[in-house]
């Protein structure tokens, strides 16, 4: 018979399985890529309570005997996904589990991805055992403003477990694809114009919200204080823009707005390298293997590598996809951009660290190095080899998953 304080135990253990008997873990491998340095060959990454305590060579690193150890061929960072809309988009494709777009109206930049997003969700799950550890996620493209993303990680069973940055950007598109959601805009240069139009009644808002005289001060307006913040500068403005056209009305905005603007999809992009590179914009790239129609039918697989070339630093992202599972997985997307002429190396860091800097969670993940995250994916093989399985996959310090899949 289990004692009473056994079942306790276990109850605890079945509600909150976050909770881990393992909280300080050594693992090993054949080759760690710290993406804050060159690879380490016969590595060791120490964690202890949620952190990376100490990274190094097996024979300079004292593994304490309480430690769990794993053991792989190849160990990386957590991989981030830098755009997605996995939470709000649900595995079954059905109206209970679609909220990734509202097409009540074009403009909605006062919507929150924090109030929809899901953290049991399946495809949460479902990534997070390909070894994406970090997620950008929130609203689809398809509205001129769909609202604002969030950053979080692929495990907690709730939000505020799972959350890195509740407000992490503003999601806008330009393009033929807000056409087929809305009667207006209907053309490009209208889209762009009444976009332009709600900055400037947010910039006129922000002036009236300073009045001294406080009985001149208009009421709270959640739309207008949105977009005040993408004017302010504290919330970056992440514009979907996928032919030259688009790209160029994206830099312009920003320019005259003085937003801080992150382009989205771009598939274009190789035509306007020097303009981007110019206006110091970073770009989170179509998913490499995009279905080539429609805004990105001239989308390429050497777009990643022309990038890196040009010195413009970029991402790689799941995307959305209309279709189950409604999300590509980045490590795929980033094994065809490797062998398209970015490389191993340039490829893995769009992947972890440039992605960190990118969406400005640097300071925790992306890297594998003393003080971050301990998020960790180990491999039995080369990660963009289509045969390799990902083995485990830590976060925040506890084992999520350790099968070979």
């Amino acid at each position: 018979m289990i004692p009473a304080i056994g079942l306790k135990t276990i109850s605890f253990l079945l509600l909150f399985p976050a909770v881990s008997l393992h909280a300080q873990l050594a693992v090993k491998g054949e080759t760690v890529y710290t993406m804050s340095g060159a690879p380490i060959a016969d590595g060791i990454v120490l964690i202890s309570n949620g952190k990376i305590s100490a990274v190094g060579k097996a024979g300079e690193v004292a593994i304490p005997a309480d430690y769990r150890f794993l053991s792989a061929k190849v160990v990386t960072p957590g991989l981030i996904d830098a755009h997605s809309v996995v939470g709000l988009a649900g595995i079954y494709n059905q109206p209970h589990d679609q909220d990734q777009l509202d097409k009540s109206a074009p403009i909605q930049p006062e919507l929150r991805a924090l109030d929809a997003y899901n953290p049991r969700e399946d495809l949460v799950e479902w990534l997070r055992n390909l070894g994406v550890t970090t997620l950008h996620t929130g609203h689809a493209p398809g509205a001129l403003v769909s609202g604002q993303s969030i950053i979080v990680k692929t495990a907690g069973a709730t939000v505020a477990q799972a959350l890195l940055d509740s407000s992490a950007m503003l999601t806008v598109t330009l393009g033929a694809s807000v056409g087929q959601n809305f009667d207006s805009p209907g053309t490009r240069s209208k889209g762009v114009a009444m976009l332009r139009s709600e900055f400037l009644k947010a910039q006129d808002y922000l002036k009236k919200k300073q009045a001294k005289d406080e009985s001149k001060r208009p009421a709270r307006d959640l739309k207008m204080e949105a977009l005040g913040e993408a004017l302010s500068g504290r919330l970056p403005v992440l514009m979907t823009a996928n032919r030259v056209t688009e790209i160029s009305s994206a830099l312009r905005l920003a320019k005259e707005f003085n937003l801080k603007l992150i382009l989205d999809g771009a598939a274009e992009a190789y035509l306007l390298l020097e303009e981007i590179k110019t206006a110091g914009v970073p770009v989170i790239i179509h998913p490499t293997m995009a279905r080539h129609w429609g805004d990105t039918q001239n989308a390429s697989f050497e777009t990643a590598a022309k990038l890196k070339d040009a010195g413009i630093r970029f991402a790689f992202q799941g995307g959305y996809e209309s279709y189950v599972p409604k999300t590509r997985v980045v490590l795929y997307e980033a094994a065809v951009a490797a062998a398209n002429g970015l490389g191993f190396q340039e490829a893995l860091a769009a992947l972890t660290i440039d992605s960190a800097r990118i969406l400005g969670v640097d300071n925790r993940v992306g890297s594998l190095k003393a003080g971050k995250d301990a998020d960790l994916v180990l491999f039995n093989g080369d990660p963009f080899e289509y045969l390799t399985r990902v083995c485990a996959v830590i976060v925040n310090g506890e084992v999520v998953h350790d099968v070979c899949r």
